[in-house]
């Protein structure tokens, strides 16, 4: 079984280095055509049989243009949706103290944001939940950055410092032995 995994397509909070996680963001221009060269080599691939995607509209339309590619629907998954970054969303990627806030695995992010703990947890049941009831599928999850980033420490150990530079591109794809 193959866990195959994306960040959605460009938005224009990526284009412009802001925080987006929980924030309901569209696609670019850019995004959309990221997302069909994505799917084109999905298709290549040949064996990605289920499509699950966060709910957010920028991971919905990325899923959506897979879908029609591969002819496959998409499934929705409420535990995929970004980090929640509380009064750090819409903020510049570069504002002081959203790193160190970052790196604090057991604090929230202040005004209702969700930690590190709480985000590894909702992930990690999602990839148990994928191999326990699709187990002779190849599943690709249409996700966001920091969901991508739990994903990776879910198949290899990380440092907090690799665990906080960890970076994964729009509509870059991987793909995980399960």
């Amino acid at each position: 079984m193959k866990l195959y995994v994306t960040r959605h397509g460009q938005t224009e909070w990526n284009a412009l280095d802001r925080i987006s996680g929980v924030t309901d963001i569209l696609l670019t221009q850019e995004g959309m055509e990221q997302a069909r060269e994505m799917a084109q080599k999905a298709k290549e691939y040949g064996d990605i049989q289920r499509i699950i995607a966060s709910p957010l509209r920028r991971a919905q339309m990325t899923a959506q243009i897979v879908g029609e590619t591969l002819g496959l629907p998409v499934q929705t998954d409420d535990r995929l949706t970004e980090w929640d970054y509380g009064s750090f969303e819409g903020q510049s990627r570069f504002i002081p103290g959203f790193a160190e806030t970052k790196a604090e695995f057991g604090c929230k992010m202040p005004d209702g944001g969700e930690s590190v703990f709480q985000v590894v947890q909702r992930t990690y049941n999602v990839i148990d939940d994928v191999k326990r009831l699709y187990p002779d599928e190849n599943v690709l999850l249409v996700c966001h950055g920091g969901i991508c980033r739990v994903i990776d420490s879910y198949f290899h150990d990380m440092t907090v410092d690799r665990f906080m530079h960890f970076f994964m591109g729009n509509c870059e794809l991987r793909v995980y032995e399960l």
